[in-house]
């Protein structure tokens, strides 16, 4: 955190969740998200997330049901979508993660929450712009953009996919 004025937005993929939430907020997080599998309590977890001065977040594995967020909801600050099942870079883009997607910015704007929707895995150039059509607001890429020679330049193939996106 002394190092950079950006937003720092954590992943948590442990279980139990709780007991490292206040170690990762000391260490500058920003908004700190959540497996709700892995805690036993998710709205406890919230809180505490929120107790440690971070925004929260759920994050949803390609297998886990929408239905996690019927409570839980209008107590968070951002739903992350995992478009790969967690583990390791590198993995294609699940392409029914866009209905997902979908399902879910319907849920946030017919609330008129302000919750943000971050999509992460198999993100690249070539399917962002699906991503951001589909409701998604954060887009995360490992491999698509640290596997390019050139990162300056990857990062304008993003920008410039993005730039027609209408939503």
């Amino acid at each position: 955190k002394p190092v950079t004025g950006m937003t720092l937005d954590v992943h948590l993929m442990i279980e139990p969740v709780d007991p490292i939430v206040p170690d990762f907020a000391a260490a500058g997080a920003d908004i700190i998200t959540f497996h709700p599998e892995a805690s036993r309590h998710p709205h406890r977890t919230i809180q505490l997330i929120k107790d440690q001065g971070c925004r929260a977040g759920i994050a949803l594995n390609p297998g886990t049901p929408v239905d996690w967020l019927d409570y839980l909801l209008d107590e968070i600050d951002l739903v992350l979508v995992m478009s790969v099942n967690p583990g390791f870079g590198g993995q294609a883009f699940i392409e029914s993660a866009l209905d997902k997607i979908r399902t879910i910015r319907k849920r946030i704007d017919d609330a008129g929450l302000k919750v943000e929707l971050e999509v992460d895995g198999g993100i690249k150039a070539d399917n962002v712009a699906r991503v951001a059509e589909a409701g998604a607001d954060v887009f995360v890429s490992g491999s698509g953009v640290f596997k390019a020679d050139d990162y300056t330049a990857r990062m304008q193939e993003f920008h410039d996919a993005l730039a027609g996106v209408k939503r």
